[in-house]
């Protein structure tokens, strides 16, 4: 089943009861005025709109959930809250990844071993955005322990493929037109691959920009939370909202890799197509070599998460011997056999490579690279390749995901990435491209 995002947005495309949602029969009361309402899209009509229209906003969002989730499964529960306070995200709903912790709902890590299980408190990021005014309307679905076993949600661009993990759920119900934004969190590659996959922004700041308390770990050197909106516009504003420092567009050279990092032909082809697009938009690119850097930073990234990993698992492999999710019962296995001093030399590896990159940041201050290895793979028991995001993941610095314009089939995102907390340089840079891009012909990488 074949839906383009603007079908998603604009119309349902299934409709009935949904599986697992509960609590919020109370909320249908305005149903019929909120659906003779202009529904708010984005997260930047969102913010223009007036507090009455944000209510009735929600009141669509539940609506939409209702009538497409039994397909796309992209929540685990849907239970808005109460605002509690007021401020620049007042009454604008957004879901959470189900690793971060959120007091009163449900916080089951993707695992079925945590069926049921409830949050005690709220987590920082949770409380961050609750102070500002917005309504936590529920967790989405997480891959088990943010790894590797996928959960059930589906590509709401064609419910066949992989909406891509771990942030499956929360890419998904933003792409769906759900939510105006989510939250969800990369060690890998699990924020900016399912938004390449599914067609929309992704954004993962600098490492710890975002406060991690309360949030499931698996590599805390390299776990790092992110937000999805639809738009690059939507994602500045939002970082204008949380209190993040907005910046102002510069005008300066942007790097590109040649060759470029391993990847499939479909997505090899729209990367060329795409910088070729914006060379004769005026952009400025230059290129660049960077590939082997990756490669050892990805590699460096693999065995991190495996030595940490193993060691945040290690007690949960203990409790429940073959009963754990085996994808983490193997990562525990085998990271506790990496010893300490290659561990230790790895890192070393992270912040060579980082010194390395600092350099090109220097002359061209945001690099563009594929979002991911290629379109979303056909299938939900995997959930991708994260090897075109990892190596920013394990230097730290922000990167942020737009959609090529592509004319048809599966999504292909650009990634751009830039030095370490110069988020708001790569924000604009991000939106100025994307400009280009709504401007500009469509590419058939194909």
């Amino acid at each position: 089943m074949k839906y383009t995002r603007r079908d998603f947005i604009k119309t349902s495309a299934a409709v009935g009861a949904v599986a697992g949602i509960s609590e919020f029969a109370a909320l249908h009361s305005s149903h019929a005025a909120a659906a003779d309402s202009p529904r708010l899209e984005t997260f930047s009509d969102w913010l223009k709109a007036d507090r009455d229209s944000r209510k009735r906003g929600l009141e669509q969002c539940l609506q939409r959930i209702r009538e497409l989730d039994p397909s796309i499964h992209a929540w685990v529960q849907v239970q808005p809250e109460r605002p509690t306070a007021d401020g620049p995200l007042s009454e604008i709903p957004f879901g959470a990844k189900d690793i971060i912790e959120s007091q009163g709902m449900a916080t089951e890590y993707g695992s079925p071993l945590y069926k049921g299980r409830v949050g005690t408190k709220d987590a920082a990021i949770i409380h961050l955005m609750r102070s500002r005014g917005a309504i936590m309307l529920g967790k989405t679905v997480t891959t088990a322990f943010a790894y590797r076993t996928p959960g059930p949600t589906r590509n709401p661009r064609n419910l066949e493929h992989t909406p891509g993990g771990s942030s499956s759920g929360s890419a998904a119900a933003v792409a769906a037109g759900m939510v105006p934004f989510t939250i969800g969190e990369q060690t890998r590659g699990s924020m900016i691959r399912p938004a390449s996959y599914c067609g929309i922004t992704g954004f993962k700041p600098t490492h710890d920009l975002l406060p991690m308390e309360g949030v499931l770990p698996l590599a805390k050197t390299q776990d790092t939370l992110g937000l999805y909106t639809h738009t690059p516009a939507d994602m500045l504003a939002l970082w204008k909202a949380l209190g993040y420092p907005e910046g102002s567009e510069e005008q300066f050279a942007i790097g590109a890799p040649e060759p470029i990092p391993d990847c499939e032909p479909e997505m090899a082809n729209a990367f060329r197509q795409s910088v070729a697009l914006l060379r004769r938009a005026g952009i400025n690119i230059q290129t660049i070599d960077i590939k082997e850097i990756l490669k050892k930073v990805e590699a460096a990234n693999d065995l991190i998460t495996f030595y940490e990993g193993a060691r945040v698992h290690e007690a949960r492999l203990k409790e429940f011997g073959d009963r754990l999710d085996q994808p983490i019962a193997a990562l525990v296995r085998d990271g506790l056999k990496i010893p300490a001093e290659k561990y230790n030399e790895t890192m070393r590896t992270v912040s060579d490579g980082r010194a390395r990159m600092s350099e090109f940041f220097k002359s061209t201050p945001v690099i563009l690279t594929p979002a991911a290895t290629g379109p979303a793979p056909l299938g939900l028991s995997t959930t991708g390749d994260p090897a075109m995001n990892a190596p920013w993941t394990a230097l730290g610095t922000p990167a942020i995901t737009i959609p090529m314009p592509v004319a048809g089939g599966l999504p292909l995102g650009l990634q751009l990435t830039a030095d370490l907390r110069q988020d708001s340089r790569v924000l604009h840079a991000a939106i100025r491209l994307q400009e280009r891009f709504n401007a500009g012909p469509k590419i058939s990488p194909a």
